[in-house]
């Protein structure tokens, strides 16, 4: 499942990142966005705002795809 698939406000551990892009990867995992992370949906409306280690962040639809948990 990813993270476009996610229910608001329900804590999930993300499982793998697959963006096909090594720099997109690279930085998500300085966001603290990597394998065995908790993330948490907090709004979905044109884009997803997700809390990671008490910081909030905005993402697109489709890095959100590439984000399973």
């Amino acid at each position: 499942m990813t993270l476009n698939d996610a229910e608001l406000e329900k804590e999930y551990v993300i499982t793998n990142i697959s963006t096909g892009d090594e720099e997109m990867e690279s930085f998500l995992f300085t966001l603290g966005c990597y394998s065995g992370e908790k993330i948490t949906v907090v709004d979905k409306k044109k884009n997803l705002v997700v809390s990671i280690k008490d910081a909030r962040y905005n993402i697109d639809k489709e890095l959100a795809d590439a984000i399973c948990i």
